[in-house]
């Protein structure tokens, strides 16, 4: 069993094109929906009783919500702007809300998880939670800016209980103090992780692995929209694929971090969590071939 623990929240995403306001999303919301094509994950999250009905209906339909808590008040809010080239979003309002209080716990059905996934949330709570499981087989985190800025010894106690790292380009090298994604990678694997994952956008990503390098690139898509939570729909379809092999060899891992490519570049077609929501697993099939004619030579 996957479980996926992290944020859900309503967005409101400002884009050249289109605003949306108090949408679904949360990177909790993005990396377990993207699992769900894979396997069914079970998801460990808080929002408010101001959570609308039709966004609690969207989240069970694709996921085990057992671990979802509803607490009075308001739900995690974010607020955020692209520039003119979907490439720089700054943050313009963070409500932490009943987020900031939730007290998570994994339920009794979650704990014989063996596949399990931290979202980009709370590194100290991240790492207080995984001891909770009872078998772990294979365990991968996520962090932003946000915590590298406030939290960095409490992000790298995190990593050291994990076995992958996601994280990309530039929070790697905030967080490292490095200039190069080499040595970015070789420290935060000599902090305890055994596999770094840098994702580089719509450059793709890098896999480290003790001497191992492994690149791969980004599919390459007509029309991006809206970037929102693509890096945790790569990371999240990683995993559910890694789940549903129930195998995590380098080859495995390989292979998971082209599904991680192909999810992320349907994320970003369309606005908040329309690009997973419209799909079929005939359409991820189709591009996974795509994407091995494209990559290979």
């Amino acid at each position: 069993m996957l479980t996926v623990f992290g944020s859900t929240a309503l967005d409101t995403i400002r884009t050249p094109k289109r605003t949306l306001k108090n949408v679904l999303g949360g990177a909790a919301t993005f990396a377990a929906i993207s699992a769900s094509f894979f396997t069914k994950p079970g998801l460990i999250a808080v929002v408010g009783d101001d959570f609308p009905k039709k966004y609690h209906n969207t989240l069970e339909k694709y996921l085990d919500i057992r671990g979802l808590s509803v607490l009075e008040g308001k739900t995690f809010r974010y607020d955020g702007k692209y520039d003119k080239n979907l490439n720089v979003r700054k943050t313009l309002k963070t409500e932490l809300n009943v987020l900031g209080y939730f007290k998570p716990s994994v339920p009794k059905e979650y704990q014989r998880s063996d596949f399990v996934y931290l979202a980009n949330n709370d590194p100290a709570q991240n790492t207080k939670i995984i001891k909770e499981f009872d078998h772990v087989k294979f365990s991968m985190c996520d962090t932003i800016e946000f915590w590298i800025r406030t939290k960095r010894k409490d992000v790298v106690k995190m990593f050291k209980s994990v076995d992958a790292v996601v994280i990309n380009d530039e929070e790697a090298k905030l967080l490292t103090k490095e200039d190069n994604l080499v040595r970015c990678a070789k420290k935060i694997m000599e902090w305890g992780t055994k596999y770094v994952v840098i994702k580089k956008g719509e450059h793709g990503s890098l896999l480290f692995y003790e001497d191992l390098i492994f690149s791969s690139v980004g599919f390459s898509v007509e029309s991006v929209l809206d970037p929102t939570g693509a890096g945790d729909s790569f990371a999240g379809a990683m995993i559910g694929y890694l789940e549903s092999k129930k195998k995590t060899s380098i080859s495995e891992i390989k292979k998971s971090i082209v599904y991680g490519n192909v999810m992320g570049s349907f994320a970003v077609e369309r606005y908040g969590l329309e690009g997973l929501l419209r799909l079929k697993k005939s359409d991820i099939t189709k591009r996974v071939k795509q994407y091995g004619k494209m990559a290979s030579f």
